[in-house]
């Protein structure tokens, strides 16, 4: 059984059947023999993440399933070109309403959600980042209902994590099953962090006369993704810095070496915008750097992505991304968007508090899983508590259909059984290019019945594959 993924349960879907047929062919426990190799292996290498919001908050690992995630070429190149729509007007939009706002004058989003949201930063307005990008790295989440639907549920704009599992779910398939990838025509995903250092490298600031230096930010060996931090900047072959590692001399960020301090040309920053700069931002931030986003705007430093990008993925916005897409391409949207109530208007909101037992909702600021409540799974008095926190501000959420995700099984020591997954493909966005790996990270509810995949509740990952069909 390799259905459902877009097809009819039960059956095999074309681009499994090499698959299908390798796992037939398999001796009795091997699979199940090498799935514990794998965890082993993560466990060697510290692939880990922190559960916050727990008395232990103890480091787990994401739990790795062997069956992958197949895309035909053909579903590919359609993805890949609704991607591509997507994420430039994203960047469009980004540098409109830092700019003349003329979505706004058109009427097409509202001001106020503009104006009143935290994720603007009036600071950049009239800024042009180095090569006009603001978002160097987008991982938008997708889900599948059908043979060909598909849906964006979300575009993450500001940080997108996951990469790393990406990278490490497919070398170790190619370790335990280098036959998999003799006999079928499965396309690379080992380029990423040479295309990510070439990408970040095209948008190096006018301050940079040389090979530019790329470093990654990170906030420190604490951060719950600190993993993915550390393994880009090698794989890269860029700088792992921290904040105190860094400082303002002659107008450029410099950063300390054993010959003293030397400017850094682009920076990956894996912290949020409040933390960036004490002295413009969060006063109290020891994770940043005072004075670099002075720096950043009279071009000496490139940061990416580019402070004030969360505007883009914000929840409350992710409504108007269809019109979004119209407005800056002239094209109706390839990708369509999952139908959502704005819990800010009282009509919507009341459609919402009469069916809550049957919606998804969710804060507009929220993530990884965290304060939602999916109403078909949710207890009576979950559902009580969310109903008085809706009421009491309607404007921190919105609220989706419960959608009929598409599953792709999982190998249990009973044999294979159906989850429901999600898709996180990531694009980075240059001066001249966009380049979407062909692949990507898929998310796994690993729970019987579960649509929650994120790895906070205890969701796991897959390889994806991309055919080169």
């Amino acid at each position: 059984m390799l259905g459902h993924d877009g097809g009819k349960s039960g059956e095999t879907r074309e681009a499994y059947q090499a698959f299908r047929k390798w796992l037939d062919s398999q001796p009795d426990n091997r699979v199940l023999r090498k799935s514990e190799q794998a965890e082993n292996f993560f466990r060697k290498i510290g692939i880990t993440f922190n559960v916050y919001g727990e008395e232990a908050a103890d480091e787990r690992l994401i739990p790795f399933d062997v069956v992958p995630r197949v895309l035909s070429g053909n579903e590919w190149r359609k993805l890949s070109k609704g991607i591509e729509q997507r994420v430039r007007a994203i960047n469009a939009f980004l540098y409109d309403i830092y700019h003349r706002q003329e979505i706004l004058r058109a009427g097409r989003v509202p001001e106020s959600l503009i104006a009143n949201n935290a994720a603007f930063l009036p600071k950049m307005m009239g800024f042009d980042p180095p090569g006009g990008i603001y978002t160097h790295i987008i991982g938008t989440d997708i889900v599948r209902t059908g043979p060909d639907e598909f849906y964006v549920l979300e575009d993450n704009a500001r940080t997108p994590s996951g990469v790393s599992y990406m990278l490490e779910n497919r070398e170790i398939m190619l370790q335990m099953f280098p036959e998999l990838f003799a006999d079928i025509p499965i396309r690379e995903v080992s380029d990423y962090p040479s295309w990510l250092r070439r990408s970040l490298s095209s948008c190096a600031p006018a301050a940079c006369l040389d090979k530019p230096t790329v470093a990654v930010l990170t906030p420190g060996t604490f951060n719950s993704a600190y993993f993915e931090h550390s393994f880009l900047a090698d794989q890269m072959g860029a700088e792992l810095i921290e904040g105190s590692d860094l400082r303002v001399i002659d107008g450029r960020v410099a950063m300390r070496t054993t010959q003293g301090y030397k400017p850094v040309d682009v920076i990956y920053r894996r912290i949020d915008d409040e933390y960036l700069d004490p002295l413009n931002f969060n006063p109290e931030s020891m994770l940043g750097v005072p004075g670099i986003f002075d720096v950043y705007r009279a071009g000496g430093v490139t940061i990416a992505n580019a402070p004030g990008t969360g505007i883009a993925d914000d929840k409350a916005l992710y409504s108007y991304m269809p019109e979004i897409v119209k407005f800056y391409t002239g094209e109706e949207p390839l990708l369509k968007n999952v139908p959502t109530w704005r819990c800010s208007e009282p009509d919507q909101l009341a459609e919402v508090l009469d069916k809550l037992d049957e919606l998804v909702v969710k804060e507009v600021h929220g993530s990884g899983g965290y304060g939602m409540l999916i109403g078909p799974t949710a207890s009576k008095q979950e559902i009580a508590d969310f109903r008085a926190k809706l009421k009491e501000q309607p404007e921190g959420y919105i609220a989706q259909p419960t959608l009929a995700l598409s599953t792709v099984p999982i190998f249990t020591e009973q044999g294979l059984a159906p989850r429901h997954v999600d898709f996180r493909p990531f694009v980075l966005m240059a001066p001249n290019s966009i380049d979407i790996v062909p692949g990507g990270l898929t998310r796994v509810a690993m729970n019987e019945g579960s649509l929650v995949v994120n790895s906070s509740q205890g969701g796991g990952t897959k390889d994806t594959w991309v055919l080169d069909d």
